[in-house]
């Protein structure tokens, strides 16, 4: 999948309905509301402002470690040193594992260690096992961001502990968390665990709403003097069209508790306020077309992914859509070209999707005769 098809399928987010409703009244720095499914922002507030990430920046981290388990460059089981530098994370009373130079611990150890109990030791210890040194690591990190468009966005180490230059936006830190859910599902479990023990010391996850609202099932919490308290969270809901996640980012809040309460606000607001539909299958059918100097007259066009769409509450019924292509299309067609693409409007005009248009059955070249009638036609047309 090349680099353009890469970032519009899973990255791009698209504004809120131009006329949405109002979201609650918020006392957080920055937010962003975003429907993972349709991947449409529905509320924001200085989403593209820089801002300290604090821990959040460990979902980058995990992404990168989550990476090089699928690639089969690290195992859950395979242990790790732990360096003075993981060991030295214990000075200013971060956040901790408490792993030491003595210790084997697994991958799998550490990742509980990083996400569940926000370890800083197990962070470094983590980046070290994947890329050698830190800041290979955070090259990594930095190198990802780049090519997934984040534009403000600059990692300096993998834990979120403030230094000059470390910032991330509302609106980036959404594409990681989005990205993370739906490139590993195989390891997004470790987000809902709620408590973790190691070396006979134990600790709860600090994202309060895992207790709250049984259709939260992560992310994660961060905290820094200058960020303030700020979570990332994302639920899943059963509804009568299917499973629906949302994903809230909260940053510079004045407590725990207010971090948790404003994410709460924001998930059953846009749970209620907004209606999720799923308006073609991966595969179906869009239209029908006329193909030139095939062995067939018509090819079959559809979309490569669902095409899912979020609008107010009881607004699905004035959605319009509209299909580009670039015409003529001319044999020899693969299945999975791209030949255009499908648009969903509001009743008023504003863009809510595009999403690619894609030949669903291939249509070989016609022979010599066919070739030259169709070339003709071509021609007086």
């Amino acid at each position: 999948m090349n680099l353009l098809r890469f970032l519009s399928l899973l990255c791009l987010v698209l504004p809120a309905w131009a006329q949405s409703p109002q979201p609650p009244e918020l006392a957080a720095r920055q937010y962003l509301l975003l429907d993972v499914s349709s991947r449409q922002v529905l509320a924001e507030r200085d989403a593209d402002s820089q801002a300290e990430p604090a821990s959040l920046t460990k979902l980058m981290t995990a992404y990168l470690v989550f990476n090089a388990l699928k690639e089969k460059r690290l195992s859950l089981q395979q242990e790790l040193p732990v360096s003075q530098r993981a060991w030295d994370e214990r000075k200013g009373d971060p956040s901790l594992m408490f792993i030491d130079t003595t210790m084997r611990p697994k991958v799998d150890e550490l990742l509980h260690g990083m996400i569940v109990q926000s370890g800083n030791d197990a962070s470094v210890a983590l980046a070290e096992g994947v890329a050698g040194t830190v800041e290979q690591f955070v090259a990594l990190m930095n190198r990802q961001a780049q090519a997934w468009g984040l534009k403000n966005t600059q990692f300096k180490n993998v834990t979120g502990m403030s230094e000059p230059g470390h910032y991330a936006s509302a609106r980036d830190l959404s594409v990681i968390a989005a990205r993370l859910i739906q490139d590993h599902p195989e390891y997004y479990g470790y987000y809902k665990v709620r408590e973790y023990s190691f070396n006979k010391i134990k600790q709860g996850n600090r994202n309060l709403l895992l207790t709250r609202d049984p259709s939260v099932d992560g992310l994660k919490t961060g905290y820094t003097d200058a960020a303030g308290y700020c979570l990332i969270a994302s639920a899943e809901r059963e509804f009568p069209n299917g499973r629906r996640r949302l994903l809230t980012v909260v940053l510079g809040t004045a407590s725990k508790e207010a971090r948790a309460n404003e994410s709460q606000k924001l998930l059953n607001w846009g749970y209620s306020a907004w209606d999720a539909l799923s308006l073609y299958k991966a595969g179906q059918v869009i239209s029908e077309v006329e193909v030139w100097k095939g062995q067939a007259k018509k090819v079959k066009l559809g979309a490569a992914q669902p095409v899912f769409v979020t609008v107010p509450r009881g607004e699905g019924a004035k959605l319009q859509t509209e299909v580009q292509r670039t015409d003529p299309l001319v044999a020899p067609l693969q299945k999975g070209q791209r030949v255009g693409s499908l648009k969903v409007k509001s009743a008023a005009g504003a863009l809510l999707a595009e999403r690619e248009l894609v030949v669903l059955e291939p249509v070989a070249e016609a022979g010599v005769l066919g070739r030259l009638w169709d070339a003709l036609r071509l021609w007086i047309k």
